[in-house]
């Protein structure tokens, strides 16, 4: 049987896209009778009694809430009183009822501010009397800037921008990223619950975060922060951040570790008495749906996992090796094979190029073919984000194979010299080998597919 392994790579990522379609999981997880909304999940069913409301309010942020927003306008229509969903710029659907703000991602700018005193704004009318329905997914903490201000101490824009860039840099996880930045927010670690009040609000989750900790998810809006700034002062201080922070922030951080300025609010705070939870989509349920695509293609088929994390240049070994067990030894699958794995990686920063996780870890691949091509012929590996953007850059992944090294050593270009550089996406745009889908309004971290035919 002849087969086309680019197309089938690219046909498993794309069911696995279909399967968190945001829209398609608020039908899954709501329904409304009369005047009755249901809401139900494998882990948990409850129902709502619309009428018990003076309104329904919506707020929310992320890549993929304006599109968990056109799902809740289409079940609930006139119902929505008002509503605001802030998202990353051209991530948008149109709405009748719910306002959309665009704003900056990964660093946020004065949309972000805008959009995050928008939502405060609204929640901070939300009464006892009002049901207040939020939709979080990843991309949350850049588009929702509100800089940490009291009576003693203001941050600023410029500061959360020079403290994002560094974290960005420095090869954090997002765990680690998030921890440090609910410190330095107005809005996040649970202080939008706060703002909430007495309102009965559900938060409906699309998790992008390992494990799914809700608490990391968009660095928590309202949820409460299991984190602690000791944990976010020995983060910095371990990625030798410190002396490189605005001071105004190392203060900060230091005076909230010290108990001189609050912590973010944890789970015996009254303002979690009345907020529920729901995560309605997650990294291992795309994993799934692209496993039956690549059985339905004649693949035998393994989930490797949807914890991957480390060095996005590290982890592209751990596939090349698979690639290599499948060819020579026929483990831990006989040919045709299909492996497939999420989470997310990292990188840290050593060159001026442009890429992102995905395309890093499909170069270093290729930089691993040149020393034992034959082990792998055949081969494609395909490295790609739910979210349609991979970094900095307008692709959403790259692929990888033996003929892609052929094709870039004809025309001199050199793996190795290019992922010095983090220049992975002027590598695979040379060779027309980079994937780009443009937004998805989905966002669940990220999937790799390895392809041995």
């Amino acid at each position: 049987m002849s087969r086309d392994a680019y197309a089938d790579a690219e046909a498993v990522f794309r069911a696995a896209l279909t399967r968190v379609d945001p829209l398609a999981m608020m039908h899954r997880v709501l329904s409304l009778s009369g005047q009755t909304l249901r809401i139900a999940t494998e882990s948990e069913c409850f129902s709502l009694d619309l009428s018990q409301f003076r309104r329904i309010l919506v707020i929310g942020a992320g890549k993929a809430s304006a599109r968990m927003a056109l799902g809740l306008e289409r079940l609930l229509g006139a119902r929505i009183t008002d509503g605001v969903v802030a998202v990353k710029e051209g991530h948008v659907e149109l709405l009748d009822r719910i306002r959309l703000i665009e704003a900056a991602h990964p660093v946020p700018d004065e949309r972000s501010v805008h959009a995050a005193e928008t939502v405060l704004g609204l929640a901070r009318t939300a009464t006892a009397e009002d049901l207040v329905l939020v939709l979080v997914s990843g991309g949350g903490s850049a588009i929702l800037a509100a800089p940490y201000a009291d009576a003693a101490r203001s941050l600023s824009l410029a500061d959360k921008q020079a403290v994002t860039r560094e974290l960005l840099a420095c090869g954090a996880s997002i765990q680690e990223v998030n921890c440090v930045r609910k410190k330095l927010s107005g809005i996040k670690g649970g202080r939008l619950a706060k703002a909430l009040g007495p309102a009965q609000t559900v938060t409906f989750i699309l998790s992008d975060v390992i494990g799914d900790d809700l608490d990391a998810i968009a660095s928590g809006l309202t949820v409460p922060d299991q984190t602690t700034a000791s944990q976010a002062l020995e983060i910095v201080t371990r990625y030798g951040l410190v002396d490189r922070l605005p001071p105004v922030v190392a203060r900060l951080l230091a005076d909230e570790a010290a108990g001189r300025a609050p912590d973010t609010p944890k789970a015996d705070d009254p303002a979690f008495a009345n907020k529920r939870t729901i995560l309605i989509g997650t990294n291992f349920q795309a994993l799934l749906a692209g496993r039956d695509k690549a059985r339905e293609l004649g693949y035998e088929t393994l989930i490797l996992t949807s914890h991957l994390t480390g060095e996005a240049r590290e982890i592209a070994s751990l596939f090349l090796a698979m690639a290599k067990d499948v060819n020579v030894n026929g483990e831990p699958l006989r040919r045709p094979a299909c492996i497939i794995a999420g989470g997310e990686t990292t990188v840290t920063l050593r060159g001026h190029g442009l890429g992102g996780r995905n395309q890093e870890m499909a170069l270093a691949f290729l930089a691993g073919i040149v020393r034992a091509p034959k082990d792998v012929n055949g081969a494609v590996f395909l490295a790609a984000s739910t979210d349609g953007s991979d970094g900095p850059t307008d692709a959403t992944g790259a692929f990888a194979s033996v003929g892609i090294l052929k094709d870039g050593l004809v025309k001199g270009l050199n793996p190795a010299a290019f992922l010095a550089e983090n220049d992975a996406y002027h590598y695979f745009e040379a060779l027309g080998r980079l994937l780009k889908t443009g937004p998805t309004n989905t966002n669940v971290c990220d999937v790799k597919v390895l392809i041995v035919p």
